[in-house]
């Protein structure tokens, strides 16, 4: 075989490193080896070749006329293979998994985890494309879809990985300064921050908590869950928080919940959604496995 007159190529690397900085002593340093261990693979590159690649003087090694030419050869093809390699590994979709989700979700639960996952899977990429419409899964653009719904979806296999709750939630210093907030009467003194077109809103909340109150119409409209959260930490008033969403917060101790023991029940959740062609998967298979761990932590 042709690839049997070869070099090793941890030769190789070697000796284009030390031609490169004329060094051997930088050689070591740049591929993080000891001086002993370049000069043996140099003495095993010339003993493959048969014929002297350096000239050693008392601090410096000058490439031989057979050395330098050797090197520009080495140098190209290295770099041919380098860059090749670059872009076959961009190219290889295994490395990376694709997932749709929606604004709020990715902002204060999902992005703030992705170091979690590249930990427990260090061979894959998360790419996010966030948006808060549903994406068409059939178009190859992504592989798995996190969506905030009822969990009815068209041609697409659905499992729900978390159901949701809301509670009330607000800065420590805006519920210190409404006397601690230690009864659900108080929260009429309040500005009361609103999701837009959730059902979970302040009006159910209150007659879950047997209160009836003529404000709960009143104060800003957000369309977004992660605004009206981003506007209670600011002190703005108190959101009805969904439970993924201030989960971080509540833990760092940006918000207060005021009343815990009054949890109403969202009328959606989160569902992992995907293609059933791609049941199997490993990258889904990884993905709903982290997933439901996560989100166990909540859950709990």
């Amino acid at each position: 075989m042709i690839f049997e007159h070869l070099p090793p190529l941890q030769t190789l690397r070697a000796f284009e490193a030390a031609a490169r900085l004329s060094s051997m002593t930088l050689a070591a340093a740049e591929l993080h080896v000891t001086h002993g261990a370049i000069s043996r693979q140099i003495k095993k590159l010339e003993e493959h070749l048969g014929l002297k690649l350096f000239v050693r003087l008392t601090r410096q090694i000058i490439l031989t006329e057979e050395g330098a030419q050797f090197h520009q050869a080495v140098t190209r093809i290295l770099g041919e293979l380098t860059r090749e390699s670059e872009r076959l590994r961009r190219r290889n979709p295994a490395r990376y998994i694709r997932i749709s989700t929606t604004v709020s979700f990715a902002t204060k639960w999902l992005a703030p985890r992705l170091s979690l996952f590249r930990q427990r899977y260090p061979d894959f990429d998360i790419q996010l494309d966030v948006t808060d419409i549903n994406v068409d899964l059939n178009d190859g653009q992504v592989d798995a879809a996190i969506r905030y719904g009822l969990g009815h979806y068209r041609d697409v296999v659905s499992e729900r990985i978390l159901d949701e709750t809301v509670t009330p939630v607000c800065s420590p210093s805006y519920r210190d300064a409404h006397n601690g907030l230690k009864i659900v009467q108080e929260l009429s003194g309040c500005v009361l921050l609103h999701e837009y077109r959730m059902m979970a809103n302040w009006e159910a909340w209150f007659e879950m908590a047997g209160e009836k109150n003529s404000r709960c119409h009143q104060g800003p409209l957000w369309t977004l869950g992660s605004m009206a959260t981003e506007a209670a930490i600011r002190g703005e008033g108190v959101a009805l928080g969904r439970s993924v969403l201030v989960a971080d917060d509540v833990d760092a101790g940006r918000l207060a919940v005021p009343f815990p023991q009054y949890k109403l029940k969202a009328e959606r959740g989160y569902d992992l959604v995907y293609l059933s062609d791609n049941q199997d998967s490993f990258k889904i298979r990884i993905l709903r496995q982290w997933l439901c761990e996560e989100m166990s932590l909540l859950a709990g």
